[in-house]
């Protein structure tokens, strides 16, 4: 099929990604993504009166269109030459990934902290965290900053990992437009309690398999820190992963808690409102600014785990 992937494609997407992360000095195509999102929500609320309805159609439209528009640039790529073809491939699976994104953001946290800057570090975790980040404590702003490396494991790595493996390229774009559809207008307001319904929908159901593979990926790397670590991450998950008023984020958020050895979750404000989300690894105390440096090293061995387990599988469905 013109979209298998093999394992040298996973494994170079991979390595582009530890090695290069988002030059800001080349294109990215979420930043097209999140501009079609904007041109065309007012365009659907327009011309479709239902905001259900609407927001629906917005989702899917766009959600097919990343998918066909990837899969035309792959094909024209493998018809001038097959490599162009996996060159194309690696290159929009490495545009899938964001570890070392999310490794540079989360460090970027941790550095004022460690270095008593309590503002500015509110200002960093601001820009990785959707909630209200002024009047956070040092606990919170550690504790903010160790959950969106748990939770963003599986959106910036896992689940397009596994679209890649399914669909290969045009699979993790598609996913891509499904998450960013997501975080511009999945939130629960006046404004998109209705017409963000479907996109925030269809990014559990895209996130459900991925979130609870995460706990097998993040067993093992836990336990490459530590054995104790893995038994920990792995019983916290299965036992406390269904704390989150998400679906999804409770289960990697879990393991991570777990391997740490700190509590998440809580009180917090979003939007100018006091959500009370459940504790996870209530018998744990809240992370020290230290943990954000090893929720970053577990997540970058977690993400090994992942490509390599992925590389098997890849290898696998080619000799089949």
């Amino acid at each position: 099929m013109l979209f298998d992937v093999t394992w040298q494609i996973l494994a170079a997407a991979f390595i582009l990604d530890i090695l290069a992360g988002d030059p800001e000095w080349l294109p990215h195509p979420i930043i097209w993504m999140g501009r079609a999102i904007s041109f065309f929500e007012p365009v659907f609320r327009k011309r479709i009166e239902n905001p259900l309805r609407a927001g629906l159609f917005f989702a899917l439209c766009l959600i097919a269109t990343a998918f066909g528009l990837t899969w035309a640039v792959v094909l024209t790529a493998a018809l001038i030459h097959p490599v162009g073809g996996a060159i194309v491939q690696v290159v929009l699976i490495f545009y899938s990934f964001s570890t070392k994104s999310l490794y540079r953001a989360a460090m970027d946290v941790f550095k004022p902290l460690a270095l008593g800057d309590l503002a500015l570090a509110r200002i960093k975790v601001g820009y990785i965290v959707g909630r209200q980040t002024k009047d956070l404590d040092k606990a919170g702003v550690t504790r903010a900053a160790c959950e969106t490396v748990a939770e963003n494991f599986v959106d910036g790595f896992l689940s397009p990992l596994c679209f890649a493996l399914v669909l290969g390229a045009p699979g993790a774009m598609m996913y891509k437009m499904i998450n960013t559809l997501d975080s511009m207008v999945g939130y629960k307001n006046g404004t998109y309690i209705l017409f963000g319904r479907a996109g925030a929908r269809i990014d559990d159901v895209a996130n459900y398999i991925p979130a609870r593979l995460s706990i097998l990926m993040i067993t093992p790397a836990a336990a490459a820190l530590s054995l104790s670590r893995g038994r920990r991450a792995f019983f916290t998950a299965l036992t406390q992963g269904r704390n989150h008023k998400s679906p999804n984020a409770g289960f990697p958020e879990a393991a991570f808690a777990g391997a740490l050895g700190v509590r998440f979750g809580g009180p917090n404000i979003y939007h100018g409102k006091l959500v009370d989300k459940p504790y996870i690894g209530v018998t744990f105390n809240d992370p020290r600014p230290a943990h954000i440096e090893k929720a970053c090293e577990l997540m970058m061995l977690s993400a090994l785990v992942s490509v390599v387990l992925g590389c098997v599988l890849a290898r696998g469905f080619v000799l089949i």
